[in-house]
């Protein structure tokens, strides 16, 4: 029978947990302590109820003691499959609430006020044979019992809740009120498509509409994907609830318009950023998928090869200069940088970032917005961060010279600048600095390296089949004639990738690291061809190296990575 893993015993008692940190003084404890025994409640319960801390705060310090995370039950979005997976009365009666569940893993994750009620736990897993994995967090007694009031009886699934929505007779218009969210099915038609885009891995999401129809489209690994269509006659009430829960203006319909949603989703914090477009069959929406547990990545994660991870680690190393990373949107750069910043992120360091906007908050990073209102762009941000004393600058991206110039500048009084720059390639990126006026010799004394990326696509590894390698093949892939032991593969399609042959993405990178030959070069104003046949004498590989790479390894397919990479260098004249 397969159980939970067992959870570190806690420290100490949760109320002299609650003196030691100064939240409450030993007398509250000693009164709690006395009307537990006449109320017969948990300590924490019973110090809420007295008024001596939140909810919050004790939910907090049992999750710092019994090693559980925390959830805020009233922003979640409940997965319809979890809530099938235990009966209202059990839920009603152990205030049990189902969050999401994951078939592949055969996991449940729930909410419990109580997360060592051993009784609950065993009873909904002898519903499921007793191997149904659970993950259990904390959640607010309150909050838990009144959510399960609320979703137990209404319909969560999109199909569902569309039937609901076509032989009812539901005021569409109406959905500003907060209270009875689940009540309204516009509301949780909304939530379940959401959820339904995390769960399937999608990036964005976008809601576009036709003259008669909604389409309805996820991208997945990087690659849009029908999911559905429905009548234009849902999508006046689907604007009003998209702009209510991100805080748009639901009578400004001409103009453009940015929002942000959070919610908890599959169990923990997935923030949206919404964009509104007008166009000629009314406004085009599209979300941004910001999941911090994707958006954080350790280094050794990213599936860099050991030669790209040395060369990251030697540019980290070097105390001053300019770290730039390259590619077009989606490319993964913001990805690899908030990786590397995390990798290097100690208390001993003051890191200082200006973003157009924030989108993955880290601990110990002090994180800033452009404010076109306060107008603090990118330029006036590095001013300001540069009077807080920081020992390393983030600039979200260098768009114009005034931005390029103030991170060159403050890379020359002895701070780590990292940033972006749209460019097609590493060694493309220095003829495109030296067009927004930086100065050769500036350019040439202060930029450390630039890291080229793009995101291609991994085979599914259930179903990925060989692929015969021909003359072509071998020119591609720059193979000897005699090299038999190279197998390549291709996608084929299966349940487990929904018959699209990948699942999941990886990174492909270029590092162009500056030798003082280079430097050289670069102080010359040498044009970008010279540069890259010098950069290739001292060993850079290209993306186009590095795709290969992923090809022979296995994780890709030549088909995916000629998609996102120029190979025709390789056939020659």
């Amino acid at each position: 029978m397969m159980s939970e893993k067992p959870k570190p015993a806690a420290k100490k008692q949760l109320g002299d947990a609650l003196v030691d940190k100064g939240i409450i003084t030993r007398d509250q404890l000693t009164i709690a302590l006395l009307e537990q025994e006449n109320l017969g409640k948990r300590l924490g319960a019973v110090l809420s109820q007295l008024g001596f801390v939140t909810d919050s705060i004790i939910r907090d310090a049992l999750s710092e003691n019994t090693g559980y995370p925390t959830v805020d039950v009233t922003g979640s979005v409940i997965d319809a499959e979890a809530i099938k997976m235990v009966p209202q009365e059990l839920a009603r009666r152990y205030k049990v609430l189902p969050l999401s569940y994951n078939s592949a893993l055969h996991e449940l994750r729930v909410a419990m006020p109580d997360t060592y009620n051993i009784v609950a736990l065993d009873q909904i897993r002898a519903l499921h044979d007793g191997a149904l994995q659970i993950q259990p967090s904390l959640g607010n007694e309150a909050d838990i019992a009144g959510t399960i009031e609320e979703i137990y009886g209404f319909n969560l699934s999109i199909d569902g809740i569309l039937e609901e929505i076509e032989t009812g007779e539901e005021d569409l218009e109406n959905q500003q009120t907060e209270g009875d969210q689940y009540r309204h099915p516009m509301v949780r038609l909304i939530n379940a498509l959401l959820s339904d885009a995390v769960q399937q891995g999608a990036s964005d999401i976008h809601f576009e509409p036709e003259e008669a129809f909604i389409r309805i489209r996820y991208r997945v690994d990087g690659v849009l994907r029908q999911i559905r269509s429905l009548h234009k006659s849902y999508w006046a009430a689907m604007v009003v609830r998209l702009k209510v829960i991100s805080g748009m203006n639901i009578a400004e319909s001409r103009a453009p318009q940015d929002g942000r949603i959070s919610l908890t989703l599959i169990g923990r914090q997935i923030d949206f950023r919404v964009a509104a477009q007008p166009t000629i069959h009314g406004e085009n929406i599209v979300l941004r998928i910001l999941d911090r547990l994707k958006g954080i990545v350790p280094l050794e994660s990213l599936g860099l090869s050991e030669e790209n991870i040395d060369a990251i680690k030697m540019m980290l190393a070097k105390p001053e200069g300019v770290i730039l990373v390259t590619g077009p949107t989606g490319s993964g750069k913001t990805t690899t940088l908030y990786s590397v910043l995390n990798h290097i992120n100690t208390e001993s360091i003051n890191i200082m970032t200006i973003e157009d906007p924030v989108e993955y908050p880290m601990p110990m990073i002090r994180q800033s917005s452009i404010n076109a209102a306060a107008k603090m762009d990118f330029a006036e941000g590095i001013r300001s961060m540069m009077r807080q004393d920081p020992d390393i600058i983030l600039v979200g991206e260098i768009r114009d010279d005034v931005t390029a110039e103030m991170a060159f500048r403050a890379a020359m009084t002895g701070h780590q600048v990292f940033s972006t720059l749209h460019t097609n390639s590493a060694v493309g990126s220095i003829p495109r600095l030296t067009d927004l006026d930086v100065l050769p010799d500036l350019l040439s004394a202060n930029l450390i390296g630039i890291i080229g990326q793009r995101l291609v696509r991994r085979l599914c590894s259930e179903c990925k089949k060989l692929q015969k390698i021909g003359d072509l093949e071998r020119t591609l892939l720059n193979l000897d004639a005699n090299d038999t032991q190279v197998q390549i593969y291709q996608a084929a399609g299966c349940s487990k990738c929904n018959g699209f042959g990948y699942k999941g993405r990886t990174s492909i990178l270029e590092i162009l690291q500056t030798s003082n030959i280079l430097r050289k070069l670069i102080s010359e104003n040498a044009s970008a061809h010279t540069l890259k046949h010098a950069a290739a004498e001292e060993g850079f590989k290209t993306l186009a190296d590095d795709a290969c790479r992923r090809v022979i390894d296995g994780t890709t397919s030549l088909d995916e990575i000629t998609r996102i990479v120029d190979l025709s260098d390789r056939l020659g004249d």
